[in-house]
């Protein structure tokens, strides 16, 4: 088939949940269909372009993109004027809808593909402005509208809270009608797909496929068994991460460090706020280190790798990909959602500030309890999550939209 894959962020390097899930989802569909990506791109990626170019048949086309506080500003005036999404109207652009157009005219495509909610609005023009009218394909990382809900519900009264309480419900009216008029959804969890049907007011058949990662990109790290460090590797501009950091440095690292006050906590990721950068040095064997080109070194001492979050949609890909590299993990049940880990033999599973801690404490005790959860949660993960046998109902999903 012809396919048009429509991207938010360009899926390379696959560097952040959202790069990685999309990365898989293109290699695989290059085995047997001819791709044309579209992708928002920010500053210079045209190294990063020519690493695409290979599995792209149809070729890659980019679209500059730029965000800030001036343009979020303009965005919410015309989100108020209009009603519509302040994070659909953020991302609507002129150049970017001029490419549809152009692309829709040029080219006969049997199914464009949309990746994320973002991207729904650029599908539907380039159906509208098709000859061959493609069957759209909404690919959903998560439910937006229960993601924005969740992160409301953790901050305080402010203008940012209302932004968000506002902007989650208006996103599930905007989303419900995206999942009630496209062809075909794909949902990456039974969760998210219930949070959509909620949305649509409908029970509408979904494809579940869930984000899949690459084992050969993420072998077993050879981590030493007596590490007593804490890991966390994420995006830290994400505010998930940032409330679930916060939530873990206050109330539960100091709980930890009574019983274990030789341990430490690495935390990796890029562009994180000054709320945690300015822990550094204040926080007892804290180290922020912002986004790291190799991670290995930290692999290597990571004696559990912890993900508290409180808020968010979705799956981790974090978890994922520690799983894959062979690391103990311990979460909470929110962090876990929609993995198909259990409690004592994958992961430990804690949602108080005391739980938790005391399961940190439990693994980097126990060497052995380390190893067995990092040795069931590679086995997890290739039999389950590996891209090449998680993607496969990618072409069921296709062929029905093809078909009508």
């Amino acid at each position: 088939m012809q396919v048009l894959l429509l991207t938010q962020v360009l899926p390379f390097p696959p560097d952040s949940g959202p790069k990685i899930k999309t990365w898989n989802v293109l290699k695989f569909l290059a085995r047997e269909h001819e791709v044309t990506l579209v992708s928002f791109v920010r500053g210079d990626q045209s190294n990063h372009v020519a690493t695409l170019a290979p599995l792209c048949a149809g070729g890659v086309h980019t679209v500059p993109i730029q965000r800030g506080p001036v343009r979020d500003g303009v965005a919410l005036a015309r989100s108020l004027l209009t009603g519509e999404p302040w994070m659909m109207v953020r991302d609507a652009r002129a150049d970017m809808q001029a490419l549809m157009r152009k692309l829709a005219v040029e080219r006969r495509f049997d199914v464009v593909h949309a990746d994320q909610l973002n991207m729904a609005q650029y599908a539907e023009l380039a159906a509208t402005h098709s000859g061959a009218k493609p069957r759209l394909v909404l690919d959903a990382h998560n439910a937006l509208w229960l993601l924005y809900q969740r992160l409301a519900a953790t901050m305080g009264q402010g203008p940012r809270r209302w932004v968000l309480e506002r902007d989650w419900r208006l996103l599930k009216t905007y989303e419900g009608r995206i999942v009630r008029e496209f062809d075909a959804v794909l949902a990456v969890s039974d969760e998210d797909r219930a949070a959509l049907s909620e949305a649509a007011g409908v029970v509408r058949e979904m494809t579940v496929i869930p984000i899949a990662i690459d084992t050969d990109e993420l072998p077993v790290a050879h981590r030493q068994a007596s590490a007593r460090q804490m890991t966390h590797i994420g995006t830290m501009y994400w505010p998930p991460n940032i409330d679930g950091m916060l939530w873990f440095i206050n109330e539960i690292y100091p709980l930890v460090r009574e019983t274990l006050p030789d341990s430490g906590l690495d935390l990796v990721g890029a562009r994180p706020p000054r709320e945690l950068v300015g822990l550094k040095g204040q926080v007892p064997g804290l180290n922020v280190t912002g986004y790291v080109a190799d991670v290995n070194p930290y692999l290597a001492q990571c004696g559990v790798f912890i993900v508290p979050l409180r808020a968010g949609g979705g799956m981790r890909v974090k978890i994922l990909e520690a799983l894959s590299r062979g690391l103990p993990v311990v979460t909470t049940t929110l962090g876990c959602e929609g993995i198909a880990v259990r409690h004592d033999e994958h992961v430990l599973i804690a949602d108080t500030p005391a739980d938790f801690a005391q399961a940190v404490v439990r693994v980097l005790s126990d060497p052995a309890l380390a190893a067995t959860l990092a040795r069931n949660g590679r086995r997890l993960i290739e039999q389950t999550y590996d891209y090449r046998a998680a993607c496969r109902p990618l072409n069921q999903a296709y062929g029905a939209a093809a078909s009508g």
